[in-house]
């Protein structure tokens, strides 16, 4: 042994040693950190384990998160397995630096698994050299803040990548030195156990024996410091999440909503409160302490801590998110490596008061025969005891703590809406939060199953609800539905007016018929569409559509309000718990079964979340009913005359809680399809990867006052096409569209003769032609912005 291999085998025991060591104290540290976080609902992560497990498999092996991009997906797959397959070479490598002739026991001169480690170490230099060029190539420097890169930490990214090329490099050198050794042994068939890396070894076999060897102790020993230095680095920085995330990943897809692997759109998540759902019927039996909403890093559920720390940085979220297209301060990668970064410095904090609390002694029981001065003297205490978990009274606690954990503890997780109380800098920008049209694009795009919409939801709810800090317009939109069951602020008796010119009657629940069991479905006409102009249009569209179809149908009239989307998603689950509740029981009462609507957000509202609250009908949107008809032979579109236009140039846009949100995309294009004078043009920004209109998440209510608009950006896209008529499905669509056309068409940059129509519309004007009528133009050209 020489003074080499000495000097190799102290340096590298000493390096496994720290390396493993701190690792592991940091997993430790991470499932404590975890704790912090509050409870989940009982079984609602862990239910159906066998299909979170095939949920698991199928993402981690087939990458079906990451084929969005299919060249980033086959090189991450590559390298992601060659980091579980080449573990074992690290062993050996240990083993070399006792004995450069070392191999691993029974499978060590295995021929399959040579080819293996062999295979995926040159692949996996391959892959993590294509990933590296591709950053390289999407750096902010070159793009500035459409970079998905931009706002990542570099240094991070830069030390994984190289730590995976050096070992990658490190692992070839190694077999290269080995079959060069081996050669000189006279060892045959050494083809069959070097299949790739013959050809180096080939290069290093003039090398002497003790040359060889030195050179194996030397690579061996490169590759151990370098394994362990990023063991040592990842231990040190637990918010290191383009590190973190190989392992954490694991965890979050097992957890994530729908144990089936749904997305997790659709539906948001009901208010809890300490792992329960809070029961809006009973508010007056709550504790005092209810949590409404998130306010504090901890509010947040133990699944919301592993979400933000899984976050690698990757900015596929940011590269899709409308907001953050549009100029305005929302990135949902930055949201995450914010919240993460602050629950991370606040844990120190979180963890001594958890400590300090479970220490102290809380005050007896109060007896019921108390008097009042006993009661205030009790009252005191409890506060005195509660006040050791809130950091603005415990400075005594607080000041046991670094200067990095005090300044977290005190900080705010949402600024103040009042840009000039600096004091209030908080976590998150307010107008970050406001700007969130919630798309789902985000959670969409993203590999390892964050459910960033949630997330920011549960933050309004408590800005709305216990701040009451929100846009001075959702003032208005809270006041009109809590009064009038609308956003509009109109009045109940108008909900029939856009049927007035049909020439047939529309059968109305309580009116005409006595309940829905005499139908066979019930058309939700929506706020929209029975106040807005052009939404009405839609109606009426649909209506006649059903008629002529032969479809038994009635609507409620001034039995529908709001089904409350907006509200929810406004963060004011109070309101929209009423109305909810209210909808349900009218809808139960009036024995509904089939319900279509025409509002993308009504359909998401009444299909996914009044389940939560024992509302379950069977819901189909307007596009799907009138496919089915056309398909049925029911309804039969028929072509121009000869003389008129033949063929009309037609994209549609994908509203976001028709398509990401419920998986809607094929009904409304075949439909399109079907009409025999459409040449269909297909958006760059479709169906998964749509670009919102911008009226979501309560934001149709609310002004674009920072950056450009998102509407526009969409109509922009749409123009492009060349297309003729921009087909929509809902009716929040079909209003952002069209004032985004107006937009263009005031700066000469569309066509005065483009017009925004939804589906149905287009429909009928087909269906009209076959009956040889006319009627009002289904396809009329109408203002925007009316």
């Amino acid at each position: 042994m020489n003074a080499l291999q000495i000097v190799a085998i102290v340096i590298g025991v000493a390096a496994t040693i720290v390396g493993w060591s701190m690792f592991i104290m940091q997993i430790t540290r991470f499932v404590g950190f975890f704790r912090l976080g509050a409870p989940t609902v009982k079984g609602e992560r862990t239910s159906e384990a066998g299909a979170r497990t095939m949920t698991l498999i199928r993402e981690f092996l087939g990458h079906t998160r990451m084929a969005r991009l299919p060249i980033v997906a086959i090189a991450h797959w590559f390298t992601m397995i060659s980091f579980g397959v080449l573990v074992l070479t690290l062993a050996q490598a240990t083993m070399q630096l006792f004995d450069p002739h070392a191999v691993l026991p029974i499978i060590g001169t295995f021929f399959p698994y040579e080819w293996i480690t062999e295979f995926f170490a040159v692949t996996g230099l391959i892959g993590i050299i294509v990933l590296m060029v591709i950053r390289q190539r999407n750096k902010p420097a070159q793009k500035g803040r459409y970079s998905r890169f931009y706002g990542s930490t570099f240094w991070q990214a830069y030390y994984v990548e190289f730590t995976i090329l050096g070992v990658a490099a490190c692992i070839t050198l190694l077999r290269g030195f080995e079959y060069a050794l081996l050669k000189q042994h006279g060892e045959p068939m050494l083809g069959l156990h070097f299949p790739l890396t013959f050809w180096l070894g080939e290069l290093f076999s003039g090398i002497p024996e003790g040359g060889l060897e030195g050179l194996i102790i030397a690579v061996a020993l490169l590759k151990i410091l370098i394994s362990y230095a990023w063991m040592v680095t990842v231990a040190l920085n637990a918010t290191m999440g383009v590190a973190w995330h190989r392992f954490l990943a694991f965890f979050n897809i097992w957890f994530k909503r729908h144990p089936e692997g749904r997305t997790s759109l659709g539906a948001l998540q009901p208010m809890t409160n300490k792992g329960e759902v809070i029961d809006f019927t009973a508010m007056e039996d709550m504790d005092e302490d209810l949590s409404m909403g998130v306010g504090k890093i901890e509010d947040f559920t133990w699944k919301g801590l592993l979400d933000f720390s899984t976050c690698t940085e990757c900015g596929r979220c940011q590269s899709q998110c409308p907001a953050w297209n549009t100029e305005k301060p929302l990135s949902p990668k930055l949201m995450m490596m914010n919240l993460r970064n602050h629950a991370h410095a606040k844990a120190p904090w979180l963890q001594a008061a958890q400590a300090a609390k479970a220490e102290a002694t809380p005050p007896a029981p109060l007896p019921e025969d108390a008097d009042k001065k006993a009661k205030k003297a009790w009252q005191k205490e409890m506060d005195e005891y509660e006040s050791i978990t809130d950091p603005h009274s415990n400075i005594d606690l607080l000041g046991t703590l670094s200067e990095a954990a005090q300044a977290e503890a005190v900080r705010p997780l949402v600024g103040a809406q009042d840009v000039e109380e600096l004091a209030e800098l908080g976590v998150i920008d307010p107008d970050a939060l406001w700007s969130c049209t919630t798309c789902g694009a985000c959670v969409e795009q993203c590999p390892v199953d964050i459910e960033h919409v949630d997330h920011f939801v549960d933050m309004r709810r408590y800005q709305v609800l216990i701040e009451s800090a929100f846009p001075t317009e959702l003032g208005g939109l809270f006041k009109n539905l809590e009064n009038k069951q609308n956003p509009w602020g109109m009045s109940q008796k108008k909900r029939m007016q856009w049927a007035k010119d049909l020439d047939f009657e529309i059968k109305q629940v309580g009116a005409d018929i006595e309940d829905l069991g005499e139908t066979e479905y019930l058309f939700w006409v929506g706020c929209a569409g029975a106040f807005e102009d052009r939404a009405m249009k839609t109606s009426a569209a649909v209506a006649e559509l059903l008629h002529t179809a032969g479809v038994d149908f009635a609507v409620l009239g001034d039995g529908e309000s709001c089904t409350g989307d907006p509200a929810r998603r406004a963060g004011n689950e109070f309101l929209f718990q009423m109305l909810a509740q209210a909808n349900i029981e009218v809808l139960n009462e009036m024995k509904a079964r089939k319900i279509v609507v025409t509002c993308a957000h009504c359909f998401n509202t009444i299909a996914n979340e009044y389940p939560q609250m024992g509302g379950n009908f069977e819901v189909v949107h307007h596009t799907q009913l009138l496919n089915k008809l056309v398909r049925e032979k029911r309804l039969t579109p028929v072509a121009p005359a000869a003389g008129e236009k033949v063929q009309t140039p037609v994209t549609y846009h994908d509203p976001c809680y028709l398509g990401r949100h419920n998986g809607i995309y094929t009904p409304p294009r075949e439909l399109i399809n079907s009409l025999p004078n459409v040449e269909y043009r297909e958006m760059e920004r479709s169906q998964e990867r749509s670009f919102c209109c911008g009226a979501g998440g309560a934001r149709m209510w609310m002004e674009e006052t920072i950056g450009s608009r998102i509407n526009v950006n969409r109509t922009k896209e749409a123009v492009a096409t060349g297309a003729e008529q921009i087909a929509v499905g809902c009716p929040f669509c079909r209003v952002m569209l069209s004032d985004g056309l107006t937009a263009e068409q005031s700066e000469g940059n569309a066509s005065e003769g483009i017009e925004v129509l939804d589906v149905a519309q287009m429909l009928l004007a087909g269906v009209r032609r076959g009956q040889g009528g006319s009627g009002p133009a289904a396809s009329e050209p109408e203002p925007a912005g009316v």
